[in-house]
C-alpha cells in the first residue's frame, strides 16, 4: 500500500503539471504513455515488439492520435480511416508473407489495440485542446478517481455480492454503486466550485454514465489480463501495474463524452 501511494503521488506530480501546461509538452507525454500502453498489449499477445507488425501498429497508433484529421505534415490529405485501412492491408499481407506464422487473429488484435489505445488517448488530447478543456480533463480525472475510491471503500465496508467474479474477483456490486455515489458527490462539488455546464442535473446525469462506463473500461482491462493470464498490463508503475492499468477508465470515457456532445 505504501509503494502504491508513493507511486500515485509521484505520478500526480508529473501528470497534473503537464495537463495544466498543455500544448506540445502534454501531447508528447500522451504519445509516450500511449506507446507504452500499446506495447503492453503487444506483450500480452506475445508478439515481438521489434517485429514488423508491431512497428506498423505503433505507426498507426501515432497517426490516429494526431490532433487533427489529416496528416498535413506529409503535405497530402490522408484521412485517418484510409490510413487505418492501409495498416489492415499491410498486416494481412504480412500473414501471407510469413506463411501464417503471424495469423489473422494476431492482425485483428493489433488493429484493435491501436484503435482502442490510439483513439482513447487522441480524445485526451482533443479534450485538453477544447475550449475550457482543462476543466473537462480535471472533471474526468476527478470522477474516475472518485469512482475508484468509492468502489474500494464501499466494497471493503459493505461488499457481499460479486460484480463479475470470473473477470475481477474482488469487485462487488456494492462497491460499484458506492463508486457511482462518490463520483456524483465529487462532481457536484466540482460543479459548485467550477461550473462546466449551466445545468447541475445534466452534470450529475453524465457523471453517472461516466462512472458506469469508467468501471466497464476497468473490467475490459481486467478481462484482457485474465484472458492472457497476466497479473498486470505492465510494471512501469510500482504498485499500480502498467499504463493501461491506470488509464483504462480514462480512455474509455473520453470518447463517450465527445460522442454525447458533453465536451
Amino acid at each position: 500500500m505504501k509503494q502504491r501511494t508513493i507511486t500515485a503521488i509521484v505520478g500526480a506530480l508529473i501528470l497534473l503539471p503537464l495537463v495544466m501546461l498543455g500544448g506540445w509538452p502534454f501531447i508528447i507525454f500522451v504519445y509516450i504513455i500511449a506507446s507504452v500502453g500499446t506495447f503492453e498489449l503487444i506483450r500480452m499477445k506475445k508478439i515481438s515488439r521489434y517485429s514488423i507488425p508491431s512497428i506498423i501498429t505503433i505507426i498507426l497508433l501515432w497517426a490516429l492520435m494526431l490532433p487533427f484529421d489529416y496528416l498535413t505534415w506529409l503535405e497530402i490529405e490522408v484521412p485517418k480511416s484510409e490510413f487505418t485501412f492501409l495498416a489492415v492491408i499491410l498486416l494481412l499481407s504480412y500473414t501471407v508473407l510469413v506463411k501464417n506464422r503471424f495469423t489473422f487473429d494476431d492482425a485483428g488484435f493489433l488493429l484493435l489495440a491501436a484503435i482502442y489505445v490510439g483513439m482513447g488517448f487522441y480524445y485526451l488530447i482533443e479534450t485538453r485542446n477544447a475550449p475550457s478543456g482543462l476543466d473537462y480533463v480535471f472533471y474526468a480525472l476527478f470522477v474516475i478517481w472518485a469512482t475508484d475510491t468509492g468502489a474500494y471503500i464501499f466494497g471493503r465496508l459493505f461488499g457481499k455480492r460479486k460484480l463479475w467474479p470470473k473477470i475481477s474477483p474482488k469487485k462487488t456490486i456494492e462497491g460499484a454503486i458506492g463508486g457511482i455515489f462518490l463520483a456524483c458527490i465529487v462532481a457536484f462539488i466540482f460543479q459548485m466550485v467550477n461550473p462546466i455546464k449551466d445545468s447541475t442535473i445534466l452534470v450529475l446525469l453524465v457523471t453517472i454514465i461516466v462512472s458506469i462506463f469508467g468501471q466497464i473500461g476497468d473490467l475490459v482491462e481486467s478481462a484482457f489480463k485474465r484472458h492472457y493470464a497476466v497479473k498486470d498490463s505492465g510494471n512501469i508503475l510500482p504498485g499500480h501495474g502498467g499504463v493501461l492499468d491506470r488509464f483504462d477508465s480514462l480512455i474509455f470515457i473520453l470518447p463517450l463524452l465527445h460522442l454525447i456532445n458533453f465536451i
